[in-house]
């Protein structure tokens, strides 16, 4: 894949390299590829920062000199590399060179928005930035050590969920099959990207769960909890991300009230498409990627902040592929009383596995291939179809995501899915279709 050829290092240009506040193993890790990049930088490092970055970096101090090093002298910067991220906002310390017109600034990014006006910028469309990264620091034969390699895999694996996030791209993949190459060790993984979970975190799940909200938004399921935390609690995205399940939503958003600086912090997790919490965050001064986002705001009421994310759900995440767009129409369907036989000769006339059992315009049961299984004797398909069908049906709305809808077929085990709308049955949508929306085999 192609990609801007990357500005050279020079000893005369004094640089800067730094990355986002709340800074994770993606973050960290393009910093240290910037810095490889770039031997004559200095490193700014952000706070706060992941609690588990932390840790990894309090081990690892020997192998990162830089971080016993006083800060830079901004003063002084003539080139600013900015990476995993595109906006001031979510940069610390940076109030006087965002001033200055002569600044030369560099960015390396995977997010598609940008408030940083640079000079010259790096941006693809990939699951972690470090896998961006990757491609220049191998067209320039770096050689890294298996410790490096580690932190690269670490923050390639954070960002996209060890290679599950839907944002995961066949880039990513061959990025950490080339980094465990070059001796990435997994084990050291499993220890730094271990989720914080202890007593505070129990408490404020308990809390969030004591003041959930649920709300039913463009079709999609949406939890929201609003409470004030005292002091510092680590592992928050852990709760959320626990706090969405538990809930059983689409998508769940926490609100942390933190009275002592009258700020809002806003964490959220979803994993259905056409609800994009990094789009959410970055309209609230945030960011993050499709399935994960936050924003912290500034003396605003949490009960403000609960309804600017309905609205921005409303006004714009509904989904891009909706199941009415998948389903077929019109739907051809069987009375109650109708002979199995009969049933039989449509579904074979027809070429379908499942029919809708409709009785005064209402949806009233199922009959599908399976249930012909039941019958055992010749006299029994002169029996009607009520005697055999499913109910209650299990049905979806036209505003649903294809995701939901195979989450619905695995759940109840089931083939298609009646699609109704105001108590009426408008459409179909069967497995093949969803899974021919999956593997992107839809008619243009």
């Amino acid at each position: 894949m192609e990609h801007p050829t990357c500005p050279t290092a020079s000893l005369d240009v004094r640089t800067v390299v730094t990355t986002h506040k709340n800074t994770d193993f993606d973050a960290l890790a393009s910093m240290i590829a910037a810095l490889m990049l770039y031997p004559e930088a200095e490193a700014l490092m952000p706070k706060p920062i992941n609690p588990n970055v932390k840790a990894f970096l309090s081990l690892h101090k020997d192998i990162f000199p830089w971080m016993e090093k006083p800060a830079p002298d901004l003063k002084a910067a003539e080139r600013l590399v900015v990476v995993d991220t595109a906006h001031w906002n979510r940069l610390t310390g940076m109030a006087e060179l965002r001033k200055r017109p002569d600044l030369e600034i560099l960015i390396w990014d995977h997010h598609p928005q940008a408030t940083i006006d640079a000079s010259w910028k790096c941006y693809a469309s990939v699951g972690a930035n470090i896998t961006l990264m990757l491609r220049c620091l191998k067209a320039e034969g770096k050689r890294f050590s298996p410790i490096q390699a580690t932190l690269f895999l670490a923050g390639l694996y954070e960002d996209t969920g060890q290679l599950t996030f839907s944002n995961t791209t066949p880039e990513d993949g061959y990025a950490a099959g080339f980094l465990l190459e070059q001796g990435a060790d997994l084990a050291m993984l499993s220890k730094f990207l271990r989720p914080a979970y202890g007593e505070k975190q129990k408490i404020v799940l308990f809390e969030m769960l004591k003041n959930a909200r649920r709300e039913k938004i463009n079709g999609h399921s949406i939890s929201i909890s609003k409470l004030t935390v005292e002091g510092h609690v680590d592992g928050l995205a852990v709760v959320v991300g626990m706090y969405r399940d538990i809930m059983n939503v689409d998508a769940a958003f926490g609100i942390f009230y933190i009275p002592e600086n009258e700020r809002c912090m806003v964490i959220g997790r979803s994993d259905v498409e056409g609800l994009n919490i990094g789009d959410i965050m970055r309209s609230m001064g945030g960011g993050g990627h499709p399935g994960a986002g936050s924003a912290m705001l500034r003396q605003v009421n949490p009960e403000a902040v609960c309804e600017m994310i309905c609205g921005l759900i409303e006004g714009n995440q509904q989904a891009s592929v909706q199941i009415s767009d998948l389903m077929s129409f019109p739907v051809y369907t069987v009375s109650p009383d109708m002979p199995m036989e009969e049933a039989a000769k449509i579904m074979r006339k027809r070429g379908c596995t499942g029919l809708p059992v409709v009785e005064d315009e209402k949806l009233v049961g199922m009959i599908s291939r399976r249930d012909f299984q039941k019958v055992r004797k010749d006299s029994q398909l002169r029996a009607p179809v009520k005697a055999y069908m499913r109910q209650p049906v299990q049905t979806i709305e036209p505003g649903k995501s294809p995701l939901q809808a195979a989450r619905l077929m695995i759940r109840q085990d089931i083939g298609r899915l009646p699609v109704v709308e105001d108590g009426r049955l408008i459409g179909i949508v069967t497995r093949s279709d969803v899974m021919c929306y999956f593997y992107d085999l839809l008619p243009d």
